[in-house]
């Protein structure tokens, strides 16, 4: 597990209902260029309350570079921030 916890940009469909399902980030590697990731399954969400800050939690996986990713995004609804949470694997 890596903890990143760096903002990302994120392309997300919310729903009529007003529900949120990232869909594509943008992040860059360890030589700052940056590279796509699209998510191919949202595993699960949780609405959060850190420190004060609302915000919804989700688990995604994604296939980067041949090799499944596990990591969560963190969606923060004050300030519309995305964040890399964290890789789990």
């Amino acid at each position: 597990m890596r903890a990143e916890s760096r903002p990302v940009d994120v392309i997300a469909l919310c729903s009529a209902g007003g529900e949120i399902r990232p869909l594509r980030l943008r992040m860059e590697d360890e030589q700052s260029r940056p590279f796509r990731v699209d998510i191919d399954e949202v595993v699960s969400t949780k609405r959060i309350t850190y420190v004060g800050v609302e915000a919804q939690l989700f688990l995604c996986k994604a296939t980067v570079w041949g090799r499944e990713w596990l990591f969560e995004l963190k969606y923060a609804f004050r300030t519309h921030n995305w964040q890399m949470v964290r890789r789990i694997h």
